[in-house]
């Protein structure tokens, strides 16, 4: 497994592996219409040129056996969010057909590892709070429960709104 950083000229393929990664993990989690609008915000042309040229988020893909598997993006925390001096893991989806063998686990291990080595103190996150499996992983690799919140997004299923806050301490 590998991370290689994301730019502007990755921009068709880093929209393809955010693309495949995301709705084949959780296109169950839309009512109808969603999983399409949410696509559609979050990976289009537009959304994926805004957030590479923004100096505070970065796109991985996560590369195994010399293909996409699937993609991190993180944003580092101003002084004006909700925890200063970090970095949020706002994504990591790996191809389901890759799930279980670790990569996850080696991609975040560097991203906190990046993270440390850039002298921020945390890495938080948010992950829906039935989703045992991922809470389970996060605290596999260190991070804690830390407050909850609710995703405010339209046509995502309503049971599945609730979300942790975790978070890594670098210190």
């Amino acid at each position: 497994m590998k991370l290689r950083k994301a730019f502007i000229e990755d921009i068709i393929e880093l929209k393809k592996i955010c693309i495949d990664a995301y709705s084949l993990n959780f296109h169950n989690h839309w009512n109808d219409g969603g999983l399409e609008w949410y696509l559609d915000n979050e990976f289009s042309d537009k959304r994926l040129t805004l957030d590479l040229s923004d100096k505070n988020t970065e796109y991985y893909f996560i590369e195994h056996q010399e293909k996409q598997v699937g993609f991190i993006k993180t944003k580092i925390s101003t002084s004006s969010d909700f925890i200063a001096n970090s970095v949020e893991l706002e994504k990591i989806y790996v191809l389901p057909e890759c799930k279980g063998m670790g990569i996850g686990k080696l991609a975040l291990k560097d991203i906190i590892q990046k993270t440390k080595n850039s002298g921020k103190e945390s890495v938080f996150l948010c992950v829906i709070d039935t989703n045992e499996n991922a809470i389970a992983f996060y605290e596999k690799l260190g991070f804690e429960f830390h407050s909850k919140t609710t995703l405010d997004i339209p046509y995502f299923k309503e049971e599945l709104k609730g979300m942790n806050r975790m978070i890594k301490n670098l210190n």
